[in-house]
């Protein structure tokens, strides 16, 4: 019979780091929300993966990572860079013109529902379990009430640009379910290097769609506020981010460092709220209770402490 081996422990460090990047992860949707007002969100996807994977390679050497050389990485990181980085930036980005970055952090918040979905279809060791089903209803009921009935109100106007906003949002979660799908097949490479791999890919992909259809070098000088946002989103929500992501996962390990995913939403509600004086409707707190609770049973653990698993 094989040994069952412990899952790792997460230490006072471990949870320090954890809470931060929540922080970072929730402030993206808040240096968002300033960018995409006075920069086209295509724009701001192509700045924030260029100088985040700018920042990450030059990390490399002091890591000791060398970035591998087959075609066989770049061609994965490609794809890889489109599904977790191009494609949900751009509907993440999009959609903030239209709704707040308290919304998207919740409606983010569902990627682990599309996960879970995804890997019961596509693998054959990650199948879905009654608990993990109930947790896939009870997040869909979350997401429905968070998105209300604007997405059934009429045709026109700032009802529909919102509820388009929001299947953007969702869109965008689903892309990130691939990519979680996908990257398993990166278990035995570094890191590092697939960060800076993937991040210098999208910044390759978007570069000729941004010369062909943005001509940047024509738009006005954006304001500080836009600048400092941009620059935050590359250098703490990206670049500083991915550090902190790697260091929680080698220590404390995959299943302790998604309880990220908790924390996310909680802390893009926090600044919106107390930064650009967002509010919430009834129905998004309660999307929100949802979303917590379907996570909670497919984690598991939440059940398992209180002897239900």
């Amino acid at each position: 019979m094989r040994a069952t081996v412990p899952a790792p422990l997460m230490g006072p460090t471990e949870w320090l780091l954890l809470i931060i990047l929540s922080v970072l992860w929730g402030g993206s949707f808040l240096f968002a929300k300033i960018a995409v007002t006075h920069v086209p969100p295509l724009v701001v996807v192509w700045l924030r993966v260029s100088i985040a994977a700018a920042i990450l390679l030059a990390l490399l050497p002091a890591f000791g990572v060398k970035l591998p050389r087959d075609g066989r990485f770049w061609r994965d990181v490609a794809v890889m860079g489109v599904l977790n980085n191009v494609l949900p930036f751009t509907l993440i980005f999009w959609g903030q013109q239209e709704i707040g970055a308290s919304l998207a952090g919740i409606l983010n918040a569902t990627t682990p529902f599309f996960t879970v979905l995804l890997a019961h279809l596509l693998t054959r060791d990650e199948r879905i379990t009654g608990a993990k089903l109930a947790g896939l209803v009870i997040g869909i009921a979350g997401v429905a009430a968070m998105i209300g009935p604007d997405a059934l109100n009429g045709l026109a106007g700032m009802g529909l640009a919102a509820a388009l906003a929001q299947l953007a949002m969702l869109g965008a979660a689903f892309s990130y379910g691939c990519a979680n799908i996908f990257g398993r097949r990166f278990r035995d490479r570094p890191p590092m290097a697939l960060a800076a791999g993937q991040l210098s890919m999208s910044a390759l992909i978007v570069t000729p769609v941004i010369l062909a259809t943005q001509a940047p070098w024509t738009l006005p000088v954006p304001p500080p506020e836009a600048i400092a946002a941009i620059a935050a989103l590359a250098v703490a929500s990206t670049a500083l981010a991915y550090v902190i992501f790697f260091r929680i996962l080698g220590k404390a390990g995959a299943t302790n460092m998604a309880l990220v995913t908790f924390l996310v939403p909680a802390s893009a509600i926090l600044l919106g709220v107390l930064i650009l004086g967002e509010s919430l409707a009834p129905r998004h707190l309660l999307g929100l209770l949802a979303i917590a609770c379907g996570l909670a049973a497919i984690d598991g653990r939440a059940l398992r402490w209180i002897g239900l698993r």
